[in-house]
Formats: C-alpha cells, sequence, structure tokens
C-alpha cells in the first residue's frame, strides 16, 4: 500500500534551518507531483509547497517563497522540504502527501524557538 513517512523535524532556533525528508512507497513516485502540508493545533491543514513528478516545476505559499525549498530524488522515492529562516509561528506538523491516492505521512514536528 501507498506509504509516507516523514523524518527530519526537531527543535530549531528562530532564524533557523532544517531539512525534512519524505521517504515514499509503495506506488510509483517519479509518476505523480508530490506536496508538503502543515497543521498547528486547533487549526486548519495549510498547503506549503508543491513539485510536479520531475521536479522541473515548484510552487510554494506566499509566506514561504524564497525562504522553501522543495526537491525530489526519483531515484531514492525521497522528497526533501528545506526551510530556512524559519520562525516561531512555523512551529507545526509537516506533512507530505501524494494526492492522486489521497495519501498522507504521519506527519514531523518542528519546533522553532528559542
Amino acid at each position: 500500500q501507498v506509504q509516507l513517512v516523514e523524518s527530519g523535524g526537531g527543535l530549531v532556533q528562530p532564524g533557523g534551518s532544517l531539512r525534512l525528508s519524505c521517504a515514499a512507497s509503495g506506488f510509483t513516485f517519479s509518476m505523480y507531483a508530490m506536496r508538503w502540508y502543515r497543521q498547528a493545533p486547533g487549526k486548519e491543514r495549510e498547503l506549503v509547497a508543491s513539485i510536479t513528478r520531475t521536479g522541473g516545476f515548484t510552487t510554494y505559499a506566499d509566506s514561504m517563497k524564497g525562504r522553501f525549498t522543495t526537491s525530489r530524488d526519483n531515484s531514492k522515492n525521497t522528497l526533501y522540504l528545506k526551510m530556512n529562516s524559519l520562525k516561531p509561528r512555523e512551529t507545526d506538523v509537516y506533512y507530505c502527501s501524494a494526492p492522486a491516492y489521497n495519501a498522507w505521512g504521519q506527519g514531523t514536528l518542528v519546533t522553532v524557538s528559542s
């Protein structure tokens, strides 16, 4: 079955960086676009970034443009999200998603705090 497993979350200071990974299995990863979302407690899930199946085109939410970069390595069935200049309000659980399968990972917690 389709499985998505995020990793790389943790505690980072304001202004710091993290790189999240999402390992995909159970489907032909290279054939599908992927997305990153985030969600804070009590709030709706927010779209962070999207990437086409080849990685040739990416889009970002306005507040993340210039700071976040998503990429993928289709040879490793892995999606990445590099986050720079993180802010305390960006403390959230980050999820990867395969929209074609309506599949989600379990999420990885990013805490931005001094």
